[in-house]
């Protein structure tokens, strides 16, 4: 699959409503409904790459690309529920997995390499299913 070109309008469910916004890296675009990670070199925010600390998702588009290092912030949604297609997603035997983002718009169950994003709370049909989502810094340790 390929990174966002395009808004993509994710469907979150109401619950516990968490936003944050996040420093953007230099010279990029992040689109809504991107999952934003962590660029391990800057510190900034950019449409997330497998192995990133995830951010949350995008909830506004921010257009850096002829900004520098941190000179916009990204809004993101940084814990919810979200409805995900996940590869390898089949059945209801599925809820409980973990999920893990290999790019901004492409989620797995597969660990290699990707980044950990939350887990399955209910599958809904094929491989469309509710994730729960952290962002990294979130989490408990």
């Amino acid at each position: 699959m390929a990174t966002l070109a395009v808004d993509k309008q994710r469907v979150f469910e109401l619950d516990d409503i968490s936003t944050s916004e996040i420093p953007a890296i230099a010279t990029d675009i992040i689109y809504n409904g991107a999952a934003v990670g962590e660029s391990s070199s800057t510190g900034t925010g950019r449409p997330l790459v497998a192995g990133d600390n995830f951010l949350g998702f995008c909830i506004e588009r921010c257009d850096n690309s002829a900004g520098a290092a941190s000179a916009k912030n990204i809004k993101v949604r940084d814990k919810g529920v979200v409805k995900l297609s996940v590869t390898s997603v089949s059945s209801t035997a599925d809820v409980g997995d973990t999920v893990y983002a290999s790019d901004d718009d492409t989620f797995t169950k597969a660990s290699t390499s990707n980044s950990a994003i939350g887990k399955i709370v209910r599958w809904i049909t094929g491989t469309t299913c509710l994730v729960a989502f952290e962002a990294t810094y979130k989490r408990s340790i």
